[in-house]
């Protein structure tokens, strides 16, 4: 798996509508395996601390790299 660094694009996962769901999210940090993000919503942004990768869970508060999709 790649290291994450600041500047990259990673998916957070949200679970502020009650269901879990992929937004996009900047790197602003990087600790051991552990990073900061700024998310994006449709409607605002905001920081999260301290979220731990999760590739295959996908639980709330976590984040993983976007998956490859072919067009």
């Amino acid at each position: 798996m790649p290291k994450p660094t600041v500047g990259r694009i990673v998916h957070y996962v949200s679970t502020a509508t009650g269901t879990p769901v992929c937004r996009a999210a900047i790197v602003t940090e990087t600790r051991d395996q552990r990073i900061s993000v700024q998310v994006f919503l449709p409607d605002t942004i905001f920081p999260d601390r301290d979220v731990a990768h999760s590739e295959t869970s996908h639980e709330g508060g976590t984040w993983h790299w976007p998956e490859r999709t072919e067009d």
